[in-house]
């Protein structure tokens, strides 16, 4: 069976942006340096990106100043974008709750084998 490791790239996407605005390389960059197991690639953070931006969840805009020339795309978190954050919060914390009775259970399974 195969997880789907990109279920919740917009909740982490939304979490980076409420940090800081950011360009989508920087995003992916920051999430394989700070999440304990990343699996996650450019195209799923700039799809999350996209579908974040269509919902009003985020809002783009070109670099100010523009490093050699290259214009990178910024993103940044909407009000809508916070009210999303906190629902995906509250989401992923009834997911944990039945994830850590999965393990305590299976746990005590596996004792008493």
């Amino acid at each position: 069976m195969k997880g789907k490791p990109g279920r919740h790239v917009p909740a982490f996407v939304l979490l980076q942006l409420a940090k800081s605005p950011n360009y989508g390389l920087q995003i992916l960059n920051d999430l394989k340096e700070t999440l304990p197991v990343c699996h996650l690639d450019s195209a799923a953070v700039y799809r999350a990106l996209n579908s974040l931006e269509s919902s009003g969840c985020v809002l783009s805009y070109d670099e100010p100043e523009p490093q050699n020339g290259v214009v990178k795309k910024y993103y940044k978190i909407t009000p809508a974008g916070h009210d999303e954050l906190k629902k995906m919060h509250d989401d992923i914390l009834m997911r944990l709750a039945n994830l850590k009775y999965f393990i305590k259970t299976y746990e005590e399974m596996e004792e008493g084998l």
